[in-house]
C-alpha cells in the first residue's frame, strides 16, 4: 500500500508494532514490506517510540528517539492496515476512538465481531443468513466433556475444518479428514487462540467480493466478484494468500450468471450490515447446489498485489491508488469523534 497511496494528495507517517506492542517510526520505504517467502518482513524495535495525542482535543503525534522528543504533526486519519488479534479486533480501533482520531475501516463492534468466527457466524444465523454448521470448543470443555463434543463433533461428518474462533490469515487452520487426526489439529488450533471451531466442510466453489461504505449520504457497494480455485493444496492457506504459492488461481471477475452475482451481492450487502459494518470488508462465501453460505467476513482484508479486495474492485473500476483514496475519504468524512 505504501508504494500506491496518492504522495500528492497525502503525506504519510509510517507506525510499526513491533511483538511486544512498541509503537515505532517505521522506514517509508515501500520494498522494505514486501512479502518474500524467504523473508517474512518484520516490524523490529529501532529504539523510537511513537505517541498518540494525549487527549481527544489533539491530534498531533510525537516521537521519542535518542535525540529527544519531536512533534510528527497532526494526523487526519489513521489507515490500520493490521490484521489478526490486537489489530483487526477492535482493540486499536479502540484506542484511536479514545484519543479521538478519525480511522479507515470498521469501529470497535464490527471489528471485535468479524474477528470472532463464533459469534460472526451466530449474528449472521440469526439475520437469516446461511453459514456452515459448526461447533465451538475451548480447552476446558475438550478435556473434562470430550466423548460428548466428540459425538458432536462426528455428527458434522467428515471432512471438518477445525479453526482458531478469533486468527486470520487462515493462520492455525487443518483441513481434518480422518477422525484420528482431531486432536492434534485441536492443538494446533488452541496453540492460537482459547477458543476452537469445528466447522463442517462445504463443498462448493469458493467466491469472494469486496464491500465498501460510501460517504454519508451514499450508499454501500459491493463489488464483482472474484473466485479461488485450489488446485494441488488442501485449502486456500496463508501461503497461497500472501506468498503467491502454487496450487491456487484467483480468477476475477468469476464466471456467475446475472442473477447469481446479484444475490451474492444482496448478501454481502446484508451481512455487512448484520455486524455493524464501516468502511470496508471482504465478504467469502460457498456457492453449493442450494445457494451461497457465507464462509466468514474480512474486517480488514488483505492489501497485496495479489489480494482478492483491491483485484474485485480493479475490475469493478476502481483502481489500487483509488481504493486507497477513497478509503481515506470514507474514514476522514465519518470523523469518529
Amino acid at each position: 500500500m505504501l508504494g500506491a497511496i496518492d504522495r500528492s494528495r497525502f503525506d504519510v507517517v509510517p507506525v510499526g508494532i513491533t511483538r511486544d506492542g512498541a509503537y515505532v517510526l517505521e522506514s517509508d520505504d515501500p520494498a522494505r514490506f514486501g512479502l518474500d517467502p524467504a523473508h517474512l518482513p518484520e516490524v523490529v524495535d529501532n529504539g523510537t517510540r511513537v505517541r498518540w495525542p494525549e487527549s481527544a482535543t489533539s491530534r498531533e503525534l510525537t516521537v521519542t528517539d535518542a535525540s529527544g522528543e519531536r512533534s510528527l504533526g497532526d494526523v487526519d486519519v489513521v489507515f490500520p492496515i493490521l490484521h489478526g488479534r490486537f489489530g483487526e479486533d477492535g482493540t486499536v480501533q479502540g484506542l484511536l476512538e479514545l484519543v479521538g482520531l478519525p480511522y479507515v475501516g470498521n469501529g470497535v463492534l464490527a471489528s471485535a465481531v468479524g474477528m470472532d468466527k463464533h459469534f460472526t457466524k451466530t449474528v449472521l444465523e440469526g439475520a437469516g443468513i446461511d453459514v456452515a454448521p459448526w461447533i465451538t470448543l475451548t480447552r476446558e470443555t475438550w478435556n473434562d466433556e470430550r466423548e460428548l463434543w466428540t459425538r458432536r463433533a462426528r455428527g458434522l461428518g467428515l471432512p471438518v475444518f477445525v479453526k482458531p474462533a478469533r486468527a486470520g490469515s487462515s493462520v492455525g487452520v487443518t483441513k481434518v479428514a480422518a477422525w484420528d487426526d482431531l486432536d492434534a489439529a485441536l492443538e494446533v488450533a488452541f496453540a492460537e487462540d482459547r477458543a476452537v471451531l469445528v466447522e463442517a466442510a462445504v463443498v462448493g466453489r469458493e467466491i469472494e467480493c469486496g464491500v465498501l461504505e460510501g460517504r454519508p449520504g451514499e450508499g454501500i457497494r459491493v463489488s464483482v466478484a472474484g473466485e479461488v480455485v485450489v488446485t494441488g493444496r488442501d485449502f486456500y492457506d496463508f501461503d497461497a494468500k500472501y506468498l503467491d504459492a502454487a496450487g491456487v488461481e484467483l480468477i476475477c471477475p468469476a464466471d456467475l450468471g446475472d442473477g447469481e452475482l446479484f444475490e451474492l451481492q444482496r448478501i454481502a450487502r446484508r451481512a455487512f450490515e448484520a455486524i455493524g459494518g464501516q468502511g470496508l470488508s471482504r465478504v467469502d462465501v460457498f456457492l453449493t447446489g442450494e445457494g451461497f453460505v457465507v464462509n466468514e467476513i474480512n474486517t480488514m482484508p488483505g492489501f497485496t498485489p495479489i489480494s482478492m479486495f483491491p483485484t474485485c474492485w480493479l475490475n469493478s473500476g476502481l483502481s489500487y491508488a483509488d481504493l486507497i483514496t477513497e478509503l481515506i475519504e470514507v474514514g476522514y468524512a465519518a470523523g469518529r469523534r
